[in-house]
């Protein structure tokens, strides 16, 4: 045991550490190892908890995994025998979790160790800053990036306000003479502001981002085959509650963007105007994006119509990606009935080509309705339907009849449950049935893409409480036709678990099941398989655990026609984990706690 004196030296020491790491916004260092490094994030916590956090403390885990395989086909595919061994080790200082791992298997092994890059996020009142790998709410259509720099927030009940500016991406700078390089890509960086006034159903935001890839960042070779990209974007979110039951939502985007910044300047009378800003060039484009809905909220209904807009070619370097060329409309409803019936329904269509540009229009249509109830306390049905519907039109050319895309899809489903609940037993029955048809409506296609589904399963699920102990039975079918086939299959099968002794820390459960498929004229199928499990716990720190799988079933050869089971797998698995841990410097406040739970 440590002095009280030794350990107010050793947290003194961690806490002068942390704080020095705290000025750097990154800094890094990689294991070499087969397996990629982790990350260490000292992310979302103030400097007080930090300062709260248990100073010290050393844990880890070894274990070890084999397995004996045997198959009567052979084991081409699979080695009889799989050992492996693991080692991990997981130091956390004051919070910051770094993790070590070591692996070896069948004369293979890999190593790995953190990858150590600190943010951190001090809080005071209403403030928040940023430093290091850190996330900052701005507009959807505008940054769901994070950065690598520095930061600052405040936000009030009311009042929002916030800067940064870092490293959006870094760069990947390989030498192009190896031929495993790496894409190569230019070290990003970013800057933006963000305001905003209001709460609840009443605000107004406006946010900026400015961001730009460093041509000097990668090789020049590599400058040869990528272009580095520039972009300027203005964003504006709000919401408007005109009355008590109606509200409006409203986001709206601007981007220039150029997709390569070394293209010559474009000087017109417009873009001048804009020079200190952004420089426009023969590269560069200027889009939109936005969306806007409506709620109507009353008693025991609500229902939302939304418009959404993105132009061809939308693009800010904040998003990782973004759709576009594409408008959609849409509504969704949803209301309680006898405060039992619960009903909702949407539907929604979007096409893209929304300039005319395209040799052809897609439109989509998406629709769907469902319906829950509870009839009694013992008794739950839901059921719904789905459906979409995709068809191709003209535009600037006319699109060949008998390539059109022209497609609708329906489906429908059904799961009553019922539930008994006795003094020794409880018994859960439940239904579950569906029906799905995928059809190609052009009049001049064979039907080969057709496929009608329907399927249907009912299980059983026994609870006996003085044994402690489940029982559970299942049987589903499942029915697919196709162009010129038809593929069937029957599934039954038994589960059952128990704890034993005292602390329950000797479990048990086996499972068998029973397949048959069968494809018309092609194949027939039957199988058979059980899996046993047991695990037991040693003082809370030794996890011994065994299983055993057997598997039986017929040829599996697609011009095979066997319905007698030829074929065996055996599978045995014996493993073992031990967790320990090797130091604990608590913090005064963990201490006393625990002190007192001892007393």
């Amino acid at each position: 045991m440590m002095s009280r004196k030794n350990n107010n030296k050793v947290r003194a020491y961690i806490k002068f550490i942390l704080c020095t790491a705290a000025m750097l916004t990154s800094s890094g260092w990689r294991g070499q190892g087969e397996v990629s490094a982790q990350s260490i994030t000292l992310g979302q916590n103030t400097i007080s908890n930090i300062a709260k956090s248990d100073p010290l403390i050393i844990t880890g885990a070894i274990g070890t995994q084999n397995t004996y395989y045997h198959s009567s086909i052979g084991n081409g595919y699979r080695s009889p025998w799989a050992n492996s061994f693991y080692a991990d080790l997981n130091i956390s200082l004051y919070g910051i979790s770094m993790p070590f791992a070591f692996y070896y298997s069948n004369n293979n092994s890999s190593w790995s160790f953190p990858h150590i890059s600190f943010h951190i996020d001090p809080t005071y009142k209403n403030w928040r800053g940023h430093f290091g790998r850190s996330n900052m709410g701005m507009h959807p259509y505008l940054m769901n990036m994070s950065f690598n720099g520095v930061g600052l927030e405040y936000n009030s009940s009311k009042v929002r306000v916030g800067i940064f500016h870092g490293e959006l991406r870094n760069a990947i700078n390989d030498d192009p003479e190896n031929p495993s390089a790496r894409n190569p890509q230019y070290r990003r960086m970013g800057w933006g502001i963000k305001a905003g006034y209001g709460s609840g159903r009443n605000h107004l935001d406006l946010s900026f981002l400015r961001a730009y890839d460093r041509i000097n960042s990668i090789d020049p070779r590599w400058q040869e085959r990528i272009n580095p990209q520039d972009n300027i974007a203005v964003a504006v979110k709000g919401g408007l509650g005109i009355t008590r039951w109606l509200t409006l939502q409203g986001n709206l985007a601007w981007t220039a963007f150029s997709s390569d910044k070394r293209a010559q300047r474009l000087h017109t009378e417009q873009t001048d105007r804009w020079d200190k800003v952004f420089d426009a060039r023969y590269t560069s484009l200027m889009r939109i994006a936005g969306d806007i809905s409506a709620t109507l909220s009353l008693k025991g209904f609500n229902t939302t119509v939304f418009y959404r807009m993105v132009q061809p070619d939308y693009t800010t370097l904040g998003l990782y990606y973004t759709s576009n060329n594409y408008q959609s409309l849409g509504i969704n409803a949803s209301t309680t009935l006898f405060k039992k019936v619960t009903l909702s329904a949407s539907f929604s269509g979007q096409e893209d080509n929304i300039t005319r540009r395209q040799l052809y229009t897609t439109r989509g249509f998406v629709y769907n309705a469902t319906a829950s109830t509870s009839l009694t306390e013992n008794l739950a049905l839901t059921a719904g339907y789905s459906g979409y519907r995709q068809l191709q039109s003209d535009c600037k050319a006319r699109v060949n009849d008998t390539t059109r895309v022209n497609r609708i899809m329906h489906s429908l489903y059904l799961t009553p449950s019922y539930t008994i609940d006795g003094e020794t037993t409880e018994n859960t029955f439940a239904l579950s049935a569906s029906f799905t048809k995928n059809k190609d409506l052009n009049r001049f296609a064979t039907g080969i893409s057709d496929v009608t589904t329907f399927s249907a399963g009912l299980s059983h699920s026994i609870m006996v409480k003085p044994w402690e102990m489940s029982f559970s039975t299942s049987l589903s079918h499942q029915q697919s036709k196709g162009y010129q086939t038809r593929y069937s299959s029957e599934i039954l099968s038994f589960s059952t678990g128990r704890s034993f002794l005292k602390e329950k820390n000797l479990y048990t459960s086996a499972a068998l099941s029973l397949c048959y498929n069968d494809v018309r004229n092609q194949q027939r199928n039957l199988s058979v398989g059980a899996d046993i499990t047991a695990g037991y716990t040693l003082a809370k720190v030794h996890q011994f655990s065994f299983a055993a799988g057997f598997n039986k079933y017929s040829d599996t050869n697609i011009s095979a026609d066997y319905t007698s089971m030829g074929t065996t797998e055996i599978s045995l698995s014996l493993n073992y984990n031990y967790t320990f841990s090797l130091l604990q410097l608590k913090s005064k406040k963990t201490a006393d706690a625990a002190s007192g739970q001892n007393k």
